[in-house]
């Protein structure tokens, strides 16, 4: 199995594909997901901050059956530092080699009774944490016995003001980032824009590979970011979320980037739409 950054060359075009663990038991939605031609699959923590597998396991799981790499995301919301890098020496157990590090949503106001956020880290603080347990040390500065040999990702959401986004960005590279993965994007230029403004504001050009979040939309799925008025028209009129999201592709080849970190749409019940992500993968690969 393969790290992300040792495995896909920079010229080729590559693909994570985003995927829920199960609400329970059942792993059928992991059969579904390995489906899709997906250089990674990169399994989220308990989105929608919803009971679910572990995504340890779930990405243990799927890699098994799938024959295929993953990387699985960690959120430092939910674990104090023994916990989380407890967690991680699990992972490199299982020989998982691929870790995203996130904050996690913050619980709100009616939830906060029912369960409350530990933030032990920073998102930063998380990566440097596991780059140095990469050296040999734990968060206490005792030697490991075995070092972890784990290839970091961090997430940008551009959604946010660049002027804050960029530094923060850089900072998660400085603290030992491999590669970066963007909240979805309906607009290439924005991934420009943020290219533009991490050199200006850094004073270099980024270093690491980018996986561009690619959305897939469904009529009836969940949206996250403000969908163009044009893309919400053509799902009115019935057009594929598939073909709306290879066009946006294509305009993202358009601009040198092949990079895509590819979102399925969410359907009722949380369920995922697998078949839709596959339908633009397998055309992408077309091209």
């Amino acid at each position: 199995m393969g790290k992300v950054v040792e495995s896909l060359p920079n010229s080729s075009l590559s693909f994570l594909c985003d995927v829920s663990p199960p609400r329970g038991a059942n792993l059928d939605p992991l059969d579904q997901a390995a489906l899709v031609d997906s250089d990674f699959f990169s399994i989220a923590y308990s989105p929608g901050k919803s009971v679910r597998l572990d995504s340890v396991t779930a990405a243990h799981l799927l890699r098994q059956r799938s024959g295929r790499d993953v990387t699985f995301t960690l959120a430092c919301r939910d674990m104090n530092r023994l916990a989380l890098q407890s967690q991680l020496l699990g992972a490199q157990a299982l020989g998982l080699e691929n870790v995203v590090v996130v904050g996690g949503d913050p619980f709100i106001e009616g939830e906060r009774g029912a369960a409350q956020a530990v933030d032990d880290f920073t998102p930063t603080e998380f990566i440097a944490s596991i780059s140095a347990m990469n050296e040999g040390i734990d968060y206490k500065g005792i030697k490991l016995p075995v070092p972890t040999d784990f290839c970091i990702g961090a997430t940008v959401d551009l959604g946010r003001d660049l002027v804050v986004e960029a530094p923060l960005a850089h900072r998660k590279v400085e603290a030992g980032a491999h590669f970066l993965m963007t909240q979805t994007l309906f607009d290439p230029a924005q991934a420009t824009q943020f290219l533009e403004a991490y050199a200006r504001l850094s004073g270099a050009e980024l270093a690491v590979p980018v996986f561009w979040g690619l959305p897939v939309l469904d009529k009836e799925g969940l949206t996250f970011g403000d969908v163009p008025e044009d893309m919400a028209n053509d799902l009115k009129k019935e057009r594929a979320g598939s073909e709306i999201a290879l066009d946006l592709l294509k305009a993202f080849l358009d601009r040198g980037m092949n990079r895509f970190y590819v979102v399925p749409p969410i359907l009722k019940g949380g369920r995922r739409g697998y078949e839709q992500a596959r339908q633009v993968v397998e055309a992408a690969r077309r091209l």
